[in-house]
């Protein structure tokens, strides 16, 4: 770590010293592909942003890795080398381990069960969480639900998962959720990955159908399943010592921005999902879907990892988790 955070800040360099200035310029970096709705939603939010305070704050984004990966963006925000970042929320979670409560294996059954959590109370909680890192939420977009990909052969049973080299986030309930699973799950960040599929380096992958086409993944993956074993968020995080050094119109008029943005590409990522399958297809992968059976065993397989992951939590987190979800009926 010691040799990486100055990397970082020698790689921000050149733009700070840009924009070090321009104090009404706010700078936004992610990793996902530019034609993404996430992508989409943060020009929404320059649009935004822009009308809103009358031209006088400019907004860069910086999609598709242009400022480093997913865990790179991640530490640049931490030490404000950027202002602004939109991250899957499981690169979060080796900062904030709370953040694996949202991401337990089969743990919502629909994207409305999954943004009640996480726009209620125990969002708010794990909001106090990130403030306390250094970040300031804004907010939470759909990355969706993730299903499985590989170059080895369709998913028909529990058993063709095992022993299958998959890559997956660096989250410990992710990673835990694929051992149980007999799958040997390797952390990489997504910058390294469309190259490890290509080379064989890994076998396969898993990430919601929108992310798989707009990634390119077809290109180098045979078989897809509906696996849908996690409901994946993504995060917008802010610099929090650069937000609360904003006065007090200017953080709403950046907080309502952001609320429209995220409002949007939540509707855009659920016509995305829709159509990702179909597009993949079309792209020549195998598509298999998982039988009742299948759902079952995976059920079944992956039951004691939510239970783990609760163990290691915060107690009273875990305590409002158990009951946001009763009343929902989960």
């Amino acid at each position: 770590m010691k040799n990486f955070l100055p990397l970082i800040a020698t790689s921000f360099l050149a733009i700070s010293a840009v924009s070090a200035s321009a104090k009404d310029t706010i700078r936004v970096a992610g990793n996902f592909a530019a034609e993404h709705s996430s992508s989409l939603a943060m020009l929404k939010f320059e649009e935004e942003l822009e009308r809103l305070s009358d031209g006088e704050i400019d907004v860069n984004i910086f999609p598709a890795q242009q400022l480093g990966g997913a865990a790179e963006n991640v530490q640049a925000v931490k030490i404000g080398a950027i202002e602004l970042m939109w991250v899957g929320t499981a690169y979060l979670t080796r900062t904030v381990p709370e953040l694996e409560a949202i991401g337990l294996p089969f743990q919502f059954g629909s994207r409305e069960e999954a943004f009640a959590i996480a726009d209620g109370p125990v969002g708010a909680a794990l909001d106090v969480k990130l403030a306390e890192e250094g970040m300031t939420s804004m907010g939470y977009m759909e990355l969706g639900f993730r299903h499985l990909t590989n170059n080895v052969r369709a998913i028909e049973t529990a058993e063709d998962i095992a022993g299958l080299k998959i890559r997956l986030q660096p989250n410990e309930t992710h990673l835990a959720t694929f051992r149980a699973l007999e799958a040997n799950p390797v952390a990489m960040d997504v910058k390294e990955l469309y190259s490890a599929l290509e080379q064989g380096v890994i076998d396969g992958q898993e990430n919601p159908f929108a992310i798989i086409d707009v990634a390119g993944y077809a290109e180098v993956q045979k078989y897809v399943s509906n696996t849908g074993h996690f409901f994946d968020f993504i995060s917008v995080i802010g610099n929090k010592d650069w937000f609360d050094g904003l006065d007090a119109d200017t953080q709403t008029i950046v907080q309502d921005a952001m609320t429209t943005a995220i409002v949007y590409q939540r509707e855009l990522a659920a016509e995305q999902d829709a159509a990702g399958l179909a597009k993949l297809e079309a792209k020549g992968m195998t598509y298999t879907p998982v039988s009742t059976e299948l759902a079952k065993a995976l059920r079944e397989n992956t039951a004691g990892v939510a239970a783990d992951t609760k163990s290691r939590l915060d107690a009273e987190l875990v305590e409002l988790l158990d009951a946001e979800t009763a009343k929902l009926g989960m």
